[in-house]
């Protein structure tokens, strides 16, 4: 199971220097008010790396007892790096943030008890900053009815796939119990994504 879950993550990440410009509407700024929440909602699908991220925070929510609230949280964090980027604000090195929290997402499912809450808060909002930052990159300098959209399908999306990722791995995980071989698998697979993401960004210089 591990070794598949490690393949199909592979699959996935071959697939991230294509995805890494974020762009839905071709390459090109949203332009309008539909454009925009399309954009929004395209992103973080399109990117396996903001997907397994986001698929991580649910899975890591759901061994905690507030999880929802954690994973809303990590939402909440994304939505603040987007804001930052869009205000000007400069990170060096963005992209191999993100390859780097999403390998760290991936290493925290695997570890078979689960982590303090308040760590996992913490890892939450970094990563939550990180992938925003990088998601901004795409909207930066549209008008505010795009923009505003921008954000409202952003949030849709990722709060969504974070709530399904969080309820499906609580049929398997009980809070503040050990982390069931089901999600140490998929945190092996959340890595691979990771891991290949580094390597893309040391080969290729994206």
């Amino acid at each position: 199971m591990i070794k598949a879950a490690g393949l199909t993550a592979s699959m996935l990440g071959a697939s991230v220097m294509p995805a890494l410009a974020h762009h839905v509407m071709d390459g090109k700024l949203p332009k309008t008010f539909v454009e925009g929440l399309l954009s929004g909602l395209g992103h973080p699908v399109i990117g396996p790396d903001h997907l397994a991220a986001v698929i991580a925070v649910g899975c890591l929510a759901a061994l905690h007892r507030r999880g929802a609230t954690l994973a809303v949280g990590y939402v909440l964090a994304m939505i603040v790096g987007v804001a930052l980027h869009v205000r000007g604000t400069t990170v060096p090195g963005a992209e191999l943030l993100v390859a780097l929290s999403v390998l760290l997402l991936g290493a925290t499912m695997i570890w078979r008890q689960p982590v303090n809450a308040g760590l996992v808060t913490g890892l939450f909002v970094i990563t939550g900053l990180v992938h925003g930052y990088a998601l901004g990159e795409s909207i930066v300098g549209a008008e505010p009815a795009p923009l505003a959209s921008y954000f409202v399908g952003l949030a849709v999306i990722q709060s969504l796939i974070a709530l399904v990722a969080f309820k499906l791995a609580r049929l398997i995980a009980a809070p503040g119990k050990g982390t069931p071989l089901l999600l140490r698998g998929a945190g092996v697979a959340v890595a691979a994504v990771g891991v290949v993401g580094l390597v893309m960004q040391f080969v290729t210089g994206v």
